[in-house]
């Protein structure tokens, strides 16, 4: 007897008329699919993690696979039969003369042999319809100009849109085998071996900080606090152009990038511009006073070194965004390009009070607010795999103690910086203060107190690592050359008193 071909499913009419028509679809895939996975469920684990019910072109094929996906969870199996109920009454069934085509749908069992082959092209023709979607939404946006026009939001919001249909697939990156994960740490300890045993991430530039911290991680999140004056900004500028010059420095000596302990740095700059912070970077490397600098009240001598200092860095992986009143979502644009482009290793954030969240609810919502952003750049160091340094303030709090070194608890706004942070750094100069105490000299005994304490703390700073997921937590004392605005290493012996 005369086996019959496998039956083709009927498959629901797409009226032409609707938006569907015209883009990229393959009905026919998605029906072998859904019966392929009512045949056998165990396929379901195969697909589950690439496809959503959104992906598929047919509505109807997006809920009978939602209504498998949801029976499977529960431990039941999805056939047929028990699915029926699910769609007695969905009126795009009826069309199709009822649930009696679930039924139809698994009659080709030759879908078995490529279920995985047809989840992949759903996925992809997915893909290009929400592309399709996105170039749509592109020209009536820069079509439109009934209202304000901002081509750069709308480019910026492009670009937005592009990366989410980029990253929608990313879900089988986020699982790695024991094998992968043990060779990455094989690499970080291959590059703490070669830098001596401190250096696993990406160097300070400052061996105190290296030695306690391992540099500075992929993925992490590290904030770092202080009241004004402190020098969270000088420290932030020291931190990244000591990694910025060691990664071109090993390019230079030829050493591969990926064992570089620097890498390109991006400087989203809030508060200064892009000139204000070169001037601040120049000064620090020539040795030159940064305020003569600025009132121009410096020497032949030190304007050549200023020059020479200048031509040597044009080549420097730095690169300066000082766009003010940046969003978080805005901001990780910026940065995925900045990737793309450049290759940064680390971005470098100046400072996390400035940037703004997606929405605007005045003050009574800045908790929640800054909740997003800190969620947001700590999603942004995990996605681009590269350590994001956010400075922030602390709360006036401090001012109002005894010991005025910062605590957790000083952190500004929000808990949940401390939560979302991986290593929480806070710089405190104690002459600061120290100065604001200084008594009438005409008090002798009172102030030769005060003059031998002032000499025992004089251009001594102090970086207390109040947090770290990965090490211990403890103070590094480093040197602050205040009239460069930089920190250097700090010797025992530097001072009176040490």
């Amino acid at each position: 007897m005369a086996t019959l071909p496998p039956q083709i499913p009927t498959l629901r009419v797409v009226d032409p008329a609707q938006p569907l028509a015209g883009l990229p679809q393959n009905l026919e895939a998605e029906a072998a699919l859904l019966g392929a996975l009512m045949i056998d469920n165990r396929l379901v684990e195969d697909v589950v993690t690439k496809l959503k019910p959104d992906h598929f072109a047919d509505a109807l094929h997006g809920r009978i696979f939602s209504a498998i996906l949801t029976l499977a969870a529960r431990g039941m199996a999805a056939t047929p039969v028990t699915l029926k109920p699910l769609f007695d009454a969905d009126p795009a069934m009826q069309e199709l003369g009822g649930p009696g085509y679930l039924a139809t749908l698994t009659q080709n069992g030759a879908a078995l042999l490529a279920a995985r082959d047809f989840a992949n092209q759903i996925y992809d023709l997915a893909l290009l319809r929400e592309l399709i979607r996105v170039g749509r939404d592109m020209v009536t946006e820069a079509s439109d100009t009934s209202r304000d026009i901002e081509p750069i939001r709308q480019i910026e919001a492009a670009e937005m849109a592009l990366y989410k249909v980029a990253e929608a697939g990313e879900v089988q990156g986020a699982v790695k085998s024991f094998r992968e994960a043990a060779m990455e740490a094989v690499k970080m300890a291959d590059r703490a071996k070669r830098s001596g045993g401190h250096l696993s991430g990406y160097t300070t530039g400052l061996t105190g900080l290296n030695e306690k911290m391992g540099g500075l991680h992929q993925s992490d999140l590290l904030i770092l606090a202080g009241r004004p004056a402190m020098g969270k900004t000088s420290l932030a500028t020291n931190i990244a152009f000591s990694c910025a010059q060691r990664y071109l420095g090993d390019i230079q000596r030829g050493v591969d990038p990926e064992k570089s302990s620097g890498a390109p740095v991006a400087f989203f700059s809030l508060e200064m511009s892009s000139d204000q912070l070169a001037t601040r970077i120049l000064a620090e490397q020539s040795r030159v006073n940064g305020e003569a600098l600025r009132k121009g009240k410096i020497s032949d001598e030190e304007f050549g070194r200023l020059a020479r200092a200048s031509t040597e860095l044009t080549s420097l992986p730095l690169w300066v965004d000082d766009t003010p009143g940046l969003s978080i979502a805005a901001l990780r644009t910026r940065a995925r390009r900045m990737k793309r482009q450049h290759g940064i290793g680390l971005i470098v954030i100046d400072y996390l009070q400035l940037l703004t969240g997606s929405k605007s609810g005045g003050s009574d919502n800045r908790v929640q607010e800054i909740s997003e952003i800190t969620r947001g750049l700590k999603t942004l160091a995990k996605e681009l795999n590269v350590p994001v340094l956010a400075l922030s303030q602390l709360s006036r709090a401090v001012e109002n103690r005894e010991d005025k070194r910062p605590q957790l608890a000083d952190l500004r706004e929000s808990g949940t910086i401390e939560q979302d942070a991986d290593i929480v750094l806070f710089v405190y100069r104690d002459e600061y203060y120290h100065s604001l105490k200084k008594p009438d000299p005409e008090d002798t005994e009172k102030y030769n107190r005060w003059h031998e304490k002032d000499m025992k703390i004089n251009g001594l700073a102090e970086v207390i690592i109040a947090k770290q997921r990965h090490g211990s937590t403890g103070t590094v004392q480093l040197r602050f050359l205040k009239e460069f605005t930089k920190f250097d290493n700090f010797a025992e012996g530097d001072y009176p008193g040490y």
